[in-house]
């Protein structure tokens, strides 16, 4: 392997993932296995920045490292695990938090529309882009998928890596984003100036991974289109259907050009329906292997593995940055 790079992602287990999360972020996960160190987290302690039902963070928790394996990760390969499990993420997230600044974290525009036309607020959701700085340097990450709307935490993290090698010498590792050109960002199905999401109150608006496939095709023939009948990729003038294409294209491995011509002249009707199919197709073999998973019983197994391997890193770089810091560390 030439000059393999560390790489840390992690997903919220917090409602159901969706094609979103899948083709956006996570289905480059299985190929960066491949070439790199990787770390792949189930962010727990970012998912209770929001109330959470006990039961149901258990079950999602249990979901997402299930979901993990089912795409393709490797255990043996990649390191999943549960942020909980190392706490050196809580402990490093407080002293990122401690070299924050009020100003920037008021900026961050997940928290602005998270907040937005609430009565109360709570400090985690006001601290997360501090926690979520801690889970990237504890592993001296080089590179670290991310959507376009995690760009700003991921710059504020780079900030707090320079600002603490500044002040304490050169200790954290500066990571860079890596961002799919086609397929970063899946929209809404009924709105796609929006991001798909989970959190959706409209369950049409997203494909959950889990979905029937009669589900799916049900969301997707319902799926809002724009005016006229062609079917082409302008996410400008079409950003409906160039939505509709992206997941396509995501879902059947062809080209945007090569379904742009295969629908010349086509209404939208069949380009929906061969969609969906595309969708099915791509999500069966995943929710298969998703179940087999859950019924083996290997998902605490999994999890303990890697989070001692994730804690065999994440420990000595907490170590090294409270050293450089002047604490006093406790003898060996």
């Amino acid at each position: 392997m030439a000059n393999p790079k560390r790489v840390l992602s992690g997903i919220q287990p917090s409602g159901r993932l969706t094609i979103g999360n899948y083709i956006g972020a996570m289905k480059s996960y299985v190929a960066l296995q491949e070439e790199h160190d990787c770390y792949y987290m189930i962010a727990d302690l970012h998912g209770i920045t929001v109330p959470q039902d006990p039961e149901a963070l258990r079950e999602q928790t249990e979901m997402v490292t299930a979901l993990y394996v089912a795409i393709g990760l490797n255990p043996d390969k990649a390191a999943i695990f549960l942020q909980s499990h190392v706490p050196a993420h809580a402990e490093l997230g407080w002293i990122m938090t401690t070299l924050s600044y009020m100003g920037e974290l008021e900026r961050m525009t997940q928290f602005k529309d998270k907040s937005a036309g609430k009565e109360a607020v709570g400090a985690g959701l006001f601290v997360y882009p501090p926690l979520m700085a801690a889970d990237i340097l504890l592993y001296k990450a080089h590179l670290v998928p991310v959507g376009d709307d995690q760009k700003q935490h991921l710059e504020l993290t780079r900030d707090l890596a320079g600002r603490f090698n500044h002040r304490f010498g050169e200790t954290l590792v500066v990571p860079e984003p890596l961002i799919p050109k086609l397929g970063a960002r899946i929209m809404s199905l009924d709105d796609a100036s929006k991001k798909m999401s989970k959190s959706n109150p409209n369950p049409g608006s997203y494909i959950a991974m889990l979905d029937s496939p009669d589900d799916i095709r049900k969301k997707i023939s319902r799926a809002k289109t724009d005016l006229g009948r062609e079917i082409a990729y302008d996410p400008e003038e079409k950003p409906e259907i160039s939505n509709l294409i992206t997941i396509f294209s995501q879902c059947s491995g062809k080209s945007v050009p090569d379904i742009e011509k295969a629908y010349e002249g086509q209404g939208y009707g069949t380009f929906k329906k061969d969609v969906a199919e595309a969708v099915v197709s791509a999500l069966e073999p995943i929710q298969a292997r998703y179940a087999d998973i859950r019924a083996s019983g290997e998902i605490h197994r999994i999890l303990k593995d890697g989070a001692d391997r994730a804690a065999a890193v994440a420990d000595a770089t907490l170590r090294e940055a409270k050293q450089a810091m002047g604490f006093l560390l406790p003898r060996r």
